[in-house]
């Protein structure tokens, strides 16, 4: 495995740089890709060509979610990086902080099952639509249950990679993620000053040698 370089910014927490793709751990409250108006031009990717003028997005967190991305370095390494999360070779794992007890399943890990759509009126939020939902999967096991107040940390890893679709799971389970200003009640929104979801950890084969590495940032709520 290449040798990891820490390298820090005061703008950009870089945990991972080489000749092909960079691993950077995005804070909660900043946007993966630009957006509309002058005001959302500011993002990680930004942040990320200052240094790296050919670095490219491959994946991306919502703006409230804080941990690990990857950007490729050039088109080649995009073509390579879009094609193993295309394929599902790519683990994720996060952690977040649901309202409530939330019981451990019977296995060690749950799955949810329940395909998500764009809720067109209230757009950005989903909804679970068994229709013409697009197919959306998440494992989850709880790690602790904490209190009070009541709530609960689970691991979660998104077998597919819809927007929002951790979020959506797992309010639909009746335990939304605390300080969810989108799926959360106005109550378990004012648990937390922010989203308690944390992208932890990220496995996937390096887009030149093909060679295993696994990343980690330790989430601090």
């Amino acid at each position: 495995m290449p040798e990891v370089r820490l390298i820090r910014p005061a703008e950009l927490t870089l945990l991972y740089a080489d000749d092909a793709m960079l691993v950077l751990d995005k804070p909660a409250g900043l946007l993966s890709v630009p957006g509309r108006g002058a005001d959302k031009q500011d993002c990680l990717s930004a942040r990320a060509q200052r240094l790296y003028p050919a670095a490219l997005i491959v994946h991306r967190l919502d703006m409230a979610t804080s941990g690990l991305m990857v950007l490729a370095l050039g088109a080649a390494a995009q073509r390579t990086l879009n094609q193993a999360f295309a394929r599902r070779s790519v683990t994720k794992r996060y952690i977040a902080i649901v309202d409530g007890h939330l019981a451990p399943p019977p296995e060690t890990w749950g799955v949810i099952d329940l395909p998500i759509m764009v809720d067109w009126p209230n757009r950005p939020r989903r909804v679970i639509d068994h229709q013409i939902g697009k197919p959306s999967v998440t494992r989850w096991r709880v790690l602790s249950h904490n209190g009070p107040p009541d709530t609960t940390r689970v691991e979660l890893e998104p077998v597919t990679g819809r927007s929002h679709q951790l979020r959506v799971h797992l309010m639909t389970l009746g335990h939304a993620i605390v300080g969810d200003a989108l799926y959360a009640s106005p109550r378990v929104q004012a648990m937390a000053d922010r989203l308690l979801l944390h992208a932890r950890s990220l496995e996937l084969s390096h887009p030149v040698t093909a060679q295993a590495m696994r990343f980690v940032s330790a989430e601090n709520f």
